[in-house]
């Protein structure tokens, strides 16, 4: 220490109490590591089922209790802010719904979405053998923990190493978690190295884009980059294309296109609750560094970054809109769906106002609730082979389910953006976010593209009311408690928050303002 302060060199100070939620989270996911070494397998269930819920409540609180103690710490290099406690408070909220379709045992015939045994070849005879055993794999609980924990990072990251250390924190356990599919284990597997592939070769686009600003400010703090752009006005062409390649790192990671390639074989092919927790968490971590380094890091340059985000927006939105069209899988379907939101989303951002912040918070919020309900419905809805996700085998569902059809309904016409329902509000805050600064052109493509989009999402409630059913192979199963109550909070609040959401349209208001 002496050595170091003789150097002029000091240790930085730690909030740890503003560092409390991601510290919880960190251990429990810790614990769960030990309890996979040392705890018996038939109590090894229940203890990582309650050490997550647990941690995930704990954190929770957490973060209600320093919503008044915004600070930055670690030198700077986490910001503990109003945008950061909502998003984190948001993940924590997607976690635990996930973590409730995990812990379900009655789902799957077997006991369990996911493989007995992930390291065992597919096809052979031990593999076979453990397709109807009745073990469980507990090892996706601690997963997911470290996966939220760096989300949680990821979010609070004020500069650009801290971030790409939680961007890889967060990815790599969502990678091995996309090849834990009890059922169709070589397309979980081959969605798992997909993942991998092109997570890796985005992650190096972020890489160079961090050395190439770096190379620019001399900084990897945001404040500084920001600082060293309003001197230059954006001209510098290290600047520009450093700037682009952090996007491709993070739009990737958001699944926006034309960086989306790997979003419909991943949510295709991994365990569904696993896809319900990408498609909520992974998305709102994305777009909430995209908002940091837009408004924190480049908010000195709007007109620079503004006219590439808007045609990337354009760009996301016809994809997921014309291709989901074409989409006969319900989970590729809800892939191509998040891309058009995250088109959706980005006309917020491009607003480069407050209320394009509290609208991209209420949107990212609104969507992760109605999307992690979607998915579970579809996990209920099975073959003897695993989910039944073609779209045919939804036909004739209302006769067999009323109960189902008429939740996924309602799920549906939220994420098409009919009134009373939150996706409703959640896109007239964004747009009305864009249209407040001038970007009016930019709302009327979205507000046709967003027509274009209803077709698929009505295609599937036709189906359901006005088709006889053409499989009588496929069943609604009897769920257990933990996803009936997952599926009921998500539906419950879908609803909610379209007949009443000025508490969370406040919570994201006051949300708004970065501070580093």
């Amino acid at each position: 220490m002496t050595a170091l302060a003789a150097a002029g060199l000091h240790a930085p100070s730690i909030a740890y109490t503003s560092l409390s939620p991601i510290l919880i989270i960190l251990l429990a996911a810790c614990v769960g590591v030990l309890i996979e070494a040392f705890v018996p397998e038939p109590a090894r269930f229940p203890a990582q089922v309650g050490v997550s819920v647990v941690a995930i409540a704990a954190a929770f609180i957490a973060v209600i209790a320093v919503r008044k103690h915004e600070t930055l710490t670690v030198a700077r290099a986490v910001s503990i802010d109003a945008p950061t406690l909502f998003a984190m408070g948001a993940l924590l909220i997607f976690a635990l719904l996930s973590t409730m379709l995990f812990a379900d045992r009655s789902v799957d015939s077997a006991g369990s979405f996911f493989v007995a045994e992930a390291a065992m070849p597919v096809g052979s005879r031990a593999d076979r053998a453990l397709l109807t055993s009745t073990r469980v794999q507990t090892e996706v609980f601690p997963l997911a923990n470290f996966a939220l924990s760096g989300m949680m990072v990821f979010v609070a990251s004020n500069n650009l190493l801290v971030m790409f250390i939680a961007l890889e924190v967060l990815s790599l356990p969502l990678y091995l978690m996309a090849g834990l599919s009890r059922r169709r284990r070589l397309l979980s597997q081959e969605a798992a190295v997909k993942y991998f592939l092109l997570g890796a070769f985005a992650s190096g686009f972020f890489v160079y884009g961090l050395a190439l600003i770096y190379g620019y400010s001399g900084s990897v703090d945001l404040r500084a980059i920001f600082d060293s752009s309003r001197e230059s006005g954006g001209s510098d062409s290290l600047l520009i294309i450093g700037m682009a390649l952090l996007l491709i790192g993070v739009l990737f990671k958001a699944g926006i296109a034309p960086f989306h390639s790997w979003s419909p074989d991943v949510y295709q092919g991994s365990p569904t609750p696993v896809s319900g927790f990408m498609a909520a968490a992974t998305k709102l971590a994305a777009f909430i560094v995209i908002l940091r380094l837009m408004y924190v890091a480049f908010g000195a340059i709007p007109g620079v970054w503004q006219p590439v985000l808007s045609w990337v927006a354009i760009i996301s939105m016809l994809v997921g809109a014309i291709i989901g069209l074409a989409q006969t899988d319900f989970k590729r379907l809800l892939a191509y769906s998040s891309i058009a939101h995250a088109g959706f989303i980005l006309v917020a951002i491009v607003a480069n106002n407050t209320a394009g912040v509290s609208g991209a918070l209420f949107y990212l919020f609104t969507y992760g609730v109605t999307t992690i309900g979607a998915f579970a419905v579809v996990s209920i809805v099975r073959r003897s082979d695993g989910d039944a996700t073609n779209l045919d085998s939804w036909k004739g569902l209302a006769k067999r389910s009323p109960l189902t059809a008429a939740t996924m309904t309602v799920l549906m016409l939220s994420m098409t953006g009919v009134p009373l329902t939150a996706g409703f509000i959640g896109k007239f805050q964004a747009f009305q976010a864009a249209v407040e600064s001038g970007h009016t052109w930019l709302v009327v493509v979205a507000l046709v593209i967003s027509a274009v989009t209803a077709v698929y999402y009505l295609r599937v409630i036709v189906f359901m009311y006005f088709h006889d059913a053409v499989d009588d192979s496929v069943a609604v199963v009897v769920p257990g408690t933990t996803t009936v109550s997952a599926i009921a909070i998500c539906t419950v609040v879908t609803i909610l928050l379209g007949i009443a959401p000025g508490p969370i349209l406040h919570l994201a208001d006051i949300s708004s303002t970065f501070i580093g």
